[in-house]
């Protein structure tokens, strides 16, 4: 069988590449603690779960839907959107998909045809490289840097939007994999640079839910729909991963076209999920801060369990994810991934899994890990040789 030369071009998963590893380790070192993905580390409420279960039931949510998604979810999703970033957000720009990386693949297929280059912040979270390269546009590294706290820097945006005539620049704010959270200032001086090339801006706030405040000010500019594509995840914030359901924010020219996209890859989204959804966006702002706060608490102390360690930096650490940057005297990150996870039963993704440049970092996703392991990490750390 012949397979298509995208799809060998595009990489393998990383996280069944880094499990892999682990299958090797004995248990030396106690229970394995599996810090790849970024999975919510606590259930939902009982009442969602309720409603899920009601909704999974019902004959009505058996049935198709629209393509865009259920009205009332919509309608849900603009109202807190608007209350988050103060501007009126309307249901009809809002639809909503099967998990926002299909969101994105989706959103790519509109913008870019094949050959067309996309700007991608690196180190990138890997799923947008990868669907990239299988639906054939050109991924272009935009560098970021430690000492920048990993924010992209608006000068570079330009010229290599100019270099590259590229179709979107994507941002993940806050992102995955460093945690780093982007100033408003710079979200905004990427979309006037976006907008003065004719690009889109593609912004991704899948972990917006774990930062306080208003994340920047871009939906009160009354042009934003000019230039703004915003992805969302209900994943994270409802800790309902395995349901599978995202949504694109943009403007009423760009969703009539891409309900040629909805149609096709997805037809519709969830029924069950949406309806269950549609109550907890208003019914759980409180249980949803207070994770933020959670959230907060896991990245405080992750952050004093490995300051100590001799050798290792913490150079970026946020919501869900800690970048961390290997001893000097340590091989280099999918060696040291290799190693933690085959002699350590520690797993995390090495650098190398998010682009060029990252050969002496890994990520490891603290979220997903009650204290107690979180305290475990360091012994863990150590027994790298």
């Amino acid at each position: 069988m012949i397979l298509s030369p995208r799809l060998r071009a595009t990489a393998l998963p990383p996280i069944p590449a880094a499990r892999a590893w682990a299958a090797r380790y004995a248990g030396a070192a106690g229970p394995a603690l599996d810090l790849t993905q970024a999975v919510p580390g606590y259930p939902p409420p009982p009442d969602l779960l309720a409603h899920l279960a009601e909704a999974a039931g019902s004959a009505a949510a058996a049935g198709y839907g629209p393509i865009a998604g259920d009205e009332a979810l919509r309608a849900a999703l603009a109202a807190d959107i608007g209350a988050r970033y103060g501007a009126p957000i309307a249901p009809a720009e809002v639809a909503i998909t099967a998990g926002c990386n299909l969101a994105f693949a989706m959103v790519m297929a509109a913008l870019a045809a094949e050959g067309e280059a996309v700007l991608l912040p690196t180190p990138h979270y890997f799923n947008h490289h990868m669907t990239l390269t299988l639906q054939g546009a050109r991924p272009i590294p935009l560098p970021t840097r430690a000492e920048d706290g990993f924010v992209p820097d608006p000068a570079r945006v330009e010229s290599l939007l100019a270099a590259h005539r590229a179709r979107a620049v994507v941002l993940v704010s806050p992102n995955n994999p460093t945690g780093a959270v982007y100033p408003p200032a710079v979200i905004a001086a990427i979309a006037a640079i976006c907008r003065r090339h004719g690009a889109a801006l593609v912004l991704d706030e899948t972990y917006r839910d774990f930062v306080a405040g208003t994340p920047h000010a871009l939906f009160q500019d009354p042009d934003w729909r000019d230039v703004l594509v915003h992805l969302y995840s209900f994943s994270k914030a409802y800790c309902v991963p395995g349901h599978r359901i995202g949504a694109v924010v943009a403007g009423a020219a760009f969703q009539g076209e891409f309900a040629k996209a909805l149609d096709t890859l997805q037809i519709c989204p969830s029924r069950p999920a949406q309806a269950a959804l549609a109550w907890a966006v208003p019914a759980l702002g409180a249980w949803r801060e207070g994770n933020r706060a959670l959230m907060a608490a896991r990245a405080q102390l992750f952050r004093d369990a490995v300051s100590p360690l001799p050798g290792w930096r913490l150079e970026a650490i946020g919501t869900y994810f800690a970048y961390l940057r290997l001893p000097e005297a340590a091989p280099d990150a999918m060696q040291a991934a290799e190693q933690l996870a085959a002699e350590a039963g520690l797993l995390t993704l090495p650098g190398p899994f998010f682009g060029p440049g990252q050969d002496r970092h890994l990520r490891l996703a603290f979220a997903n890990a009650a204290e107690d392991v979180l305290r475990a990490v360091p012994a863990r750390l150590a027994h790298l040789r």
